[in-house]
């Protein structure tokens, strides 16, 4: 795991250049503490910089930039392929000599001697990867399937500039930093900037799956290399054929052979269990392919309605792994909130953010790579929504939008937490966290077309255009892809939480999280052959009744009890709301004070004090939306700072 940054189109010469990349990587020596590299050419006005974190063989054999045998390319390359022991020998046979053993060689050499093309389409892994091809001096950047790396790029002046953060970006001399009021509406949606905007106007997020092409002078070429839309096709024309028993098992032994893959390592190895049935599973696959006690870490909360830590002991005594538990207070929260605009590099609200960096910078101290289970709610429909809205819309189509609207104005004629108060003791609501403002959502998509449902669920702020001053929501261009013709089925709607939600929230929180602390995290749920067999199932495999991920536990209860998994969902969740209210106020107040939203002239002000008095009085729990305001407030802070410091 790594972090690369570089430029195409500078000049000057070759030492200046690499001087420049140097610095750029330098800024992302959280990492890759281990190494650091740079490579230029002053004619051709290229320069690669790269900071290394040594997973897979931790000699001066893997040091970056990476110089093909034939020397036709060079590569600047971040993430695993956790398959190149497998392609290594047919590259032996062809008569390509190896200097070392790590992956980065097996990646270039592979690329040297197949091609690009077929090389991506043969490797497994995680990557954001530089490759200059000194034949057609040409520069090309390409992400993994999923977008588990994360690659950013744009024009600076007359340069074309890469890197893994923004951080890099400011390191050179054209970066101007301009922020883009309108990713600061899709932010205030979302909670995350939606590829492929970024913060800064003229900074764009490589797509995944995504190939970019330039040549100096030239304009950038866009294309998908893998795509998600495909491989759902694909499974839907020819589909698993098996009996539910032959399903789970097919499924058991495609994951553990991506468990597998993904404990080859030169460095300690451990596992994140929370104790849901993701992490459960990968912590299980991963004990039964280990011969000593599995590393497992977990985080734990004073509040019971958010604390799963009792969970994560069982199924970490029953695996026997050797455990380690944090229990997070507010003081911890607290602790590092200032540190998370520098982490995340632009405004990044979910909250969660907190104990994944706290669970990471535990688990550092003890290994240098840890298996996680994302990926596990998008792929085989874990959310709450994928059951709630079909069945809302089922019920609701007939209605005349007069009487969905009434339903809906009756449900919001009585405050969310009395809901919650006066239903609590009916065994269904009484297991619902936060019912109230859930059966607010409810009313919120009533009456609504399946498109404009989903997005209202999944906003924040469901008018950004009215909150922040001066500026229009962009058309949000890989949402109207995904979405334009949803059709209200779970299935459509795991697709467009795989394009955009996965991506830019979970994948982009555990990224930063990780590698603040020069930890590798990697998620066998999302090797995409997982995710193009799950497309291949019929859903009923996937979602049963009210429950989803139904294939995943069974193959889940293969090793482990049912008994200490059947319970209702949970989540990452954090009790931001009570902190909010209580240890965090004081620090809360400041951001959102009338006086420094008047003065930042970002915010309408009235839209915000309104919510922030509605919150700390009980009526509403707007935690989420306020926590979107008060994370660009910070990140704003420090961009002050910052600018004041240069």
């Amino acid at each position: 795991m790594c972090g690369i940054a570089g430029f195409l189109g500078a000049s000057g010469e070759s030492q200046a250049l690499e001087a420049l990349a140097r610095r750029m990587a330098d800024s992302l020596e959280h990492r890759g503490p281990d190494d650091g590299g740079s490579w230029a050419d002053g004619e051709a006005g290229i320069g690669f910089g790269h900071r290394r974190l040594a997973i897979i063989d931790l000699s001066a054999a893997g040091h970056q930039p990476m110089v093909s045998a034939n020397g036709r390319y060079v590569l600047s390359y971040n993430g695993e392929i956790y398959n190149a022991a497998d392609l290594r020998p047919e590259l032996e046979a062809a008569g390509i000599s190896f200097r070392g053993a790590s992956d980065t060689e097996v990646l270039v050499e592979a690329i040297a001697h197949h091609g690009l093309r077929a090389t991506l389409d043969r490797v497994i892994g995680m990557f954001a990867f530089a490759l200059w091809d000194r034949d057609l001096r040409e520069l090309t950047l390409v992400r993994d399937r999923l977008g588990i790396k994360p690659l950013y790029w744009g024009q600076l002046g007359k340069s074309f500039v890469f890197a893994s953060e923004i951080s890099a970006f400011k390191r050179h001399p054209d970066f101007a930093g301009e922020i883009d009021r309108e990713a600061i509406c899709s932010f205030m949606r979302f909670n995350y900037v939606p590829a492929p905007q970024s913060i800064y106007r003229g900074v764009y997020k490589l797509r995944p799956g995504h190939v970019l092409r330039v040549r100096q002078g030239g304009a950038p070429q866009i294309e998908s290399w893998w795509s998600l839309a495909a491989a759902r096709a694909a499974g839907v024309s020819a589909p698993f054929g098996g009996s539910e028993d032959e399903a789970v098992s097919a499924l058991e032994a495609l994951l553990g052979d991506a468990v597998e893959k993904r404990m080859v390592a030169d460095v300690p190895l451990g596992v994140f269990l929370s104790g849901g049935v993701d992490s459960s599973a990968v912590t299980a696959l991963m004990q039964a392919r280990s011969r000593r006690p599995v590393r497992s870490f977990s985080i734990a909360f004073a509040e019971s309605g958010y604390n799963e830590a009792a969970h994560a002991q069982a199924v970490a005594a029953h695996l026997g792994t050797e455990h380690t538990e944090l229990c997070v207070t507010p003081a911890d929260a607290r602790a590092v909130i200032p540190r998370l605009p520098a982490i995340y590099d632009e405004p990044f609200a979910d909250a969660s953010q907190i104990p994944t960096y706290l669970v990471s910078r535990m688990a550092r101290e003890h290994v240098t790579v840890a298996l996680s289970g994302d990926g596990g709610d998008e792929i085989f429909g874990g959310y709450n929504r994928y059951v709630q809205v079909p069945t809302i819309l089922s019920r609701t189509a007939r209605l005349p939008r007069w009487m969905a609207r009434g339903v809906a104005a009756a449900i919001r004629a009585v405050p969310p937490n009395r809901w919650s108060q006066v239903l609590g003791p009916l065994p269904r609501v009484g297991a619902t966290p936060m019912f109230g403002e859930k059966l607010y959502k409810i009313a919120d998509i009533l009456g609504r077309s399946p498109q404009h449902a989903f997005r209202a669920l999944v906003s924040q702020w469901p008018d950004p255009d009215s909150l922040v001053l001066g500026a229009r929501e962009n058309a949000d261009p890989i949402w109207q892809e995904a979405a334009g013709d949803l059709s209200g089925s779970a299935a459509h709607m795991q697709f467009v939480d795989t394009l955009t939600y996965l991506p830019d929230d979970i994948l982009a929180k555990v990224d930063r999280a990780s590698m603040a602390v020069s930890l590798e995290a990697r998620v066998p749920l999302l090797d995409h052959r997982v995710v193009e067999f799950a497309w291949s199932l019929p859903q009923g495999l996937k979602i049963r009744g009210r429950q989803g991920k139904w294939i995943l536990r069974e193959v889940l209860h293969r090793l482990v009890p049912r008994a200490l998994l059947e319970r209702p969902k949970m989540g990452f969740a954090v009790p931001i709301d009570g902190w909010l209210r209580g240890p965090l106020r004081e620090w809360a107040e400041d951001l959102l004070s009338v006086e420094r939203l008047q003065a930042d002239s970002v915010f309408e002000p009235s839209l915000i004090r309104k919510r922030w008095a509605e919150h700390l009085s009980g009526r509403r729990n707007w935690q989420y939306s306020l926590w979107g305001v008060l994370m660009f407030n910070a990140w704003a802070e420090k961009e002050a700072s910052d600018l004041r410091g240069k």
